[in-house]
């Protein structure tokens, strides 16, 4: 057996050198005659590691003094729901942009803790474009505006933050973070499951504007508690340590490679090398996607006959190109294209598409 190509949406693939190093590690960590999943979260070896991922990530995106970083668990799902009850009072209004299937469960989710208005749907578009400068209009005394940088099914991303007004703009980040630099300043809170681009699932990584944390929100228990969580260092409870740990090896191993901006290089070519593919394809493939809002990470495609495409994804698994079926929600293919997954990878399932539309053509 061999490790294939990964294109899987989440939990996705992980850097090969992160994965071999935690291999080495995984009995001992460091001198602590024990695995890092074994030591104490509040001893100085992980208060240590904690403070070097946060500082990591901090150099990657740039990250103001003025904004907390918090490691959380849940995933980001969970705060959907746990957002409205920090930054909205009982009754106030949430202004939602809905472009996918993400942010419509977020909307969703967050109907039980404050007023939620869906200021924009691109539904009608089948979530194949974005909604237009100027087509929605935002409340001034909205808790906050919400969207979904990147919708991981439907594969439509924003280009940059949106013109909020002064109202705080919150971002599901989850399967674009770290992918390209953005400006953190133009967000309240940045926030991202770790299972595309920084980690394991298990671990979400919030950036969220200070006094923010000082909004009193909603009744609540500690544990659900922003503030309470950035008071202790992520720590109010014994927080996903192995995830935090393989987290802090990816940011390091990012550093390492250059930063944002060569990831983004890398990114751009890969995603260039597989829309050009499919778009050249004569109509043997075809994305969806409007071509300003295209994604970065996330490139659903259809085959142009779908009885095809059980033998297309038997025959590009035989192949070594694993996890290309579409979500259930659209069927056809999807191919993930995560900061970790190589050029040749991509170039690999190019070369596959081409020769599988000779003979099936």
């Amino acid at each position: 057996m061999s490790r294939g190509f990964n294109f899987s949406a989440g939990p996705a693939v992980l850097p090969e050198p992160v994965l071999r190093r935690a291999q080495a590690e995984l009995l001992e960590w460091g001198g602590e005659r024990a695995s890092v999943m074994e030591v104490s979260h509040r001893g100085k070896a992980f208060i240590a590691l904690a403070e070097k991922a946060e500082a990591d990530l901090r150099a990657l995106m740039g990250v103001p003094d003025d904004y907390a970083v918090l490691f959380l668990q849940g995933g980001a799902t969970t705060h959907f729901a746990l957002l409205p009850m920090n930054l909205a009072a009982a009754g106030q209004r949430a202004d939602y942009l809905v472009t996918g299937a993400w942010s419509k469960k977020a909307a969703s989710e967050a109907k039980p803790h404050a007023a939620v208005s869906v200021i924009a749907d691109t539904a009608a578009s089948t979530y194949t474009t974005l909604p237009a400068p100027g087509s929605y209009a935002i409340d001034p005394s909205a808790a906050y505006v919400h969207l979904v940088a990147n919708e991981t099914i439907h594969g439509v991303e924003f280009a940059d933050a949106i013109d909020t007004g002064g109202v705080p703009l919150v971002a599901d980040f989850s399967s674009s973070i770290l992918s390209r630099p953005i400006d953190v300043s133009k967000y309240g809170v940045i926030y991202a499951g770790a299972q595309k681009n920084i980690g394991p699932s298990g671990l979400v990584v919030m950036v969220v504007r200070k006094d923010l944390l000082e909004r009193a929100g909603q009744p609540r228990a500690k544990i659900l508690s922003y503030k309470e969580h950035a008071a202790q260092g992520s720590m109010l409870n014994t927080p996903p340590t192995f995830s935090w740990y393989l987290a802090g090896l990816v940011f390091e191993w990012m550093l390492e490679q250059g930063g944002l901006a060569t990831f983004e290089a890398n990114n751009r070519r890969k995603a260039e090398a597989l829309y050009t593919a499919i778009d050249g394809s004569g109509g043997f493939y075809r994305n969806p996607v409007a071509l300003d809002a295209r994604s970065l990470m996330n490139v659903p495609f259809m085959l142009k006959d779908a009885a095809l495409d059980a033998a297309f994804l038997k025959e590009s698994e035989a192949a070594g190109l694993l996890a290309l079926k579409g979500h259930r929600d659209l069927g056809g293919m999807r191919a993930s294209i995560y900061n970790a997954l190589p050029y040749e990878a991509v170039a690999a399932l190019v070369d596959f598409m081409g020769d599988f539309a000779k003979r099936h053509g």
